[in-house]
């Protein structure tokens, strides 16, 4: 199994073999912040208060401990600007997320396996335009890597990281625009 410490550069290159499709892309500008969301409200509930907070939260949950952990991993990847844009990104919708769980049980649970659910279909729908497996079938980081793909297809849309970009698109091939007209 590959080291889930490798390079942004080498995560993004083997996470964007998986992801050429624009309807696939744009599947996962949908569906990842919204399973980000979702596991935010589940995780939320459980809480140990007594520290400090970062987020202007009022105690430790498990999705704050998650996002503090998947952060460092993100900002340790050798793309710092990369890094810090993905982690702001999760502890938005982690803080969001967080007065969903302060609800009835009810409440909660649909909310979060609700989203999840509904993330999770979107992203295999946009695998079916794709033709191909997620990447996280081959390799369990992948699921870290989604956050931080559509972060960086987002700062390219802004004009972040044009040398990063290019090397994506020399080593993953470059992106395919099917054809999108509805068959005869």
């Amino acid at each position: 199994m590959p080291s889930p410490f490798r390079p942004a550069r080498e995560l993004l290159v083997q996470y964007a073999r998986y992801h050429r499709d624009r309807r696939n892309i744009a599947t996962h500008f949908v569906g990842i912040p919204m399973i980000v969301f979702a596991i935010g409200v589940l995780l939320a509930r459980p809480s140990w208060g007594g520290f400090g907070t970062p987020l202007g939260l009022q105690a430790w949950t498990p999705a704050l401990v998650l996002w503090a952990l998947t952060s460092l991993w993100y900002l340790s990847r050798g793309e710092f600007v990369l890094g810090l844009a993905v982690s702001l990104a999760n502890g938005a919708l982690i803080a969001l997320a967080a007065p969903l769980a302060e609800g009835g049980t009810g409440t909660w649970l649909a909310w979060g396996l609700g989203l999840f659910s509904l993330g999770w279909a979107i992203q295999f729908i946009g695998h079916y335009y794709e033709g191909r497996k997620p990447a996280f079938a081959d390799d369990l980081v992948g699921l870290l890597v989604g956050p931080q793909f559509i972060t960086a297809e987002a700062l390219f849309g802004l004009g972040w990281g044009h040398g990063l970009r290019d090397e994506i698109e020399r080593r993953a091939g470059p992106t395919r625009l099917r054809d999108l007209a509805l068959p005869a």
